[in-house]
């Protein structure tokens, strides 16, 4: 099962206060959805595991050891979709020791990675809008050593492991943040 995303959001909420998480979340959602529509997957599905896929940020702590453990139990409980599940569960390799095998479970940790990216490229421009970010910037960025803190290159680049170069990926994300650009205040 899958929930409504108006019921995805208040679940969200209930668990992450910090607006700059929830602001990811959303990054998240929309890009696991472009990627899912390129790719020919269940779009609503991706989007759901972009979504939700940081629900125990807080509650962990972000301890790379716990995290993502958490939601997992939390939407097993809950009768979500194994797929999401797993591939939540899986978005974290500190936490599980083991290595993604599945093409859902490539895009999100690649997707909800980039968007972290995007966003450091996007307080770089003097607008500071996803919408004013290049492809190219993101991808030049993945190229110099100290790009963003949060963001370990060799996670974006699972993207190949999913048939999609990393510029074209990039430009995917991109597009997918900008939309939803005002919403998370980029």
């Amino acid at each position: 099962m899958l929930l409504p995303r108006n019921e995805a959001l208040a679940l969200l909420r209930k668990y992450i206060r910090n607006e700059r998480m929830i602001a990811h979340s959303l990054s998240s959602e929309a890009v696991m959805r472009a990627l899912a529509l390129r790719l020919g997957r269940d779009a609503e599905k991706w989007a759901q595991a972009g979504l939700l896929h940081d629900l125990d940020v807080e509650i962990t702590e972000a301890n790379p050891h716990l995290h993502a453990l958490e939601t997992a139990r939390i939407l097993t409980e809950m009768g979500i979709d194994s797929d999401v599940v797993d591939a939540i569960r899986m978005h974290n390799e500190m936490a599980t020791g083991e290595e993604r095998t599945t093409e859902f479970q490539h895009a999100l940790a690649a997707g909800e990675t980039i968007t972290g990216l995007i966003t450091a490229t996007a307080m770089v421009y003097p607008d500071k809008k996803v919408a004013s970010v290049k492809p190219k910037s993101v991808v030049k960025r993945m190229k110099e050593k100290a790009f963003a803190a949060s963001v370990r290159r060799e996670v974006i680049m699972e993207c190949e492991k999913i048939g999609i170069p990393l510029d074209e990926f990039a430009a995917i994300s991109v597009a997918a943040m900008a939309e939803i650009g005002e919403e998370i205040g980029l």
